[in-house]
C-alpha cells in the first residue's frame, strides 16, 4: 500500500496534499500515482529509473515525452514527478475497435523513434547492455514466472530462465541500432485528435536494435486484439501483415522472435 507520507519532504511541499489516483494500468513494479496534470513515478533505484531520467531530458523537444518536474532519489528509491500528457492509451477500447487507425498511428510512432539522430544519445541499451540485465534478472530471481508468454517455457518451449538465457547469448543477432522506446506496447503511446501525442514509460529507451520495438509492437498487438489484455476482449479486423504493410518493411522473424524472447526475463 502505497503512503503519501513516505516520500522526500520537498515532493509532499510540491504535490501539497493534491489529490491523485494510483494507476492501474501496465506491467511494472513501480507506484504510478495520476494527478490532474502531474504524473509521479516510484520506484526502486535502478539502471531503468536513472536512465527514464536521462531519456526524458535528452528527448525533449525531439518528440512527444513527459516533462521532468522534479527528480530525486532517496533512501533507494526514485522520485521522478513529471508533466501528464493528455491522451488515451493506444489500448483503449475505442482504438482497438478502429485497427487501421491504430496500426497506422503505432507505425508512424515507429518511425519517429527510429528517425532520432542518436549521434550524440547518452542512452544505450544495445545487446551488450539488455544481456548483461538480463543475466542479473535471471541469477537474482527477478524473472516474473507468471507473466511470459504461452509456451515460452515448458515441454516444447525452454526448460527454465538460464536456458533461454544461454540461448540468447549463443543466438545473439547482429544489430541495427536506431532509437528504440525499449517497451513500446500499446499502453505507452497515447493518442490525441487523430495523432500520437506522447509517448510514456521511457526506462529501457535507448540506442538499440529496430527490431527492438518493431519486436514488442508487433506482440502488444497480437496479445490486445487476441484477448490476452482488456479482460478478455478480442477485437477483430487486424492481421500482423498490417504493420509490416504500415512500416513498408519484410518481417524477420528470427528477430522478433529473438527479442519477444529476450524480453521475457525484463
Amino acid at each position: 500500500m502505497f503512503e503519501m507520507n513516505n516520500v522526500p519532504q520537498k515532493l509532499k511541499e510540491i504535490l501539497h496534499n493534491k489529490k491523485y489516483n494510483v494507476d492501474s494500468v501496465g506491467m511494472s513494479d513501480s507506484n504510478v500515482l495520476l494527478f490532474d496534470d502531474m504524473v509521479l513515478k516510484i520506484q526502486k533505484q535502478s539502471y531503468e529509473s536513472a536512465n527514464e531520467y536521462k531519456a526524458m531530458q535528452w528527448l525533449d523537444g525531439k518528440i512527444p515525452v513527459p516533462r521532468c518536474l522534479y527528480h530525486e532519489t532517496y533512501d533507494g528509491m526514485s522520485y521522478l514527478l513529471m508533466s501528464r500528457i493528455n491522451g488515451e492509451m493506444l489500448c483503449s477500447d475505442r482504438c482497438m475497435k478502429d485497427p487501421e487507425m491504430l496500426v497506422s498511428l503505432l507505425s508512424g510512432g515507429l518511425k519517429k523513434l527510429q528517425g532520432i539522430d542518436i549521434s550524440d544519445c547518452p542512452c544505450i541499451n544495445t545487446l551488450d547492455v539488455k544481456l548483461k540485465a538480463a543475466r542479473y534478472n535471471v541469477e537474482n530471481n527477478l524473472v516474473d514466472m507468471n507473466d511470459v508468454q504461452p509456451g515460452t517455457f515448458g515441454k516444447d518451449g525452454f526448460k527454465d530462465q538460464f536456458d533461454l538465457l544461454e540461448w540468447l547469448e549463443k543466438n545473439r543477432p547482429a544489430e541495427d541500432l536506431v532509437f528504440t522506446h525499449g517497451d513500446c506496447g500499446l499502453p505507452n503511446v497515447l493518442m490525441s485528435n487523430g495523432v500520437i501525442s506522447g509517448f510514456i514509460d521511457l526506462g529501457r529507451a535507448g540506442i538499440a536494435d529496430r527490431w527492438q520495438d518493431i519486436s514488442i509492437c508487433y506482440r502488444s498487438l497480437r496479445d490486445n486484439f487476441s484477448g490476452r489484455y482488456n479482460g478478455g476482449i478480442s477485437y477483430k479486423g487486424y492481421d500482423s501483415d498490417m504493420l509490416f504493410k504500415n512500416l513498408g518493411i519484410k518481417p524477420n522473424f528470427e528477430k522478433l522472435r529473438y527479442y519477444i524472447l529476450l524480453d521475457e526475463l525484463f
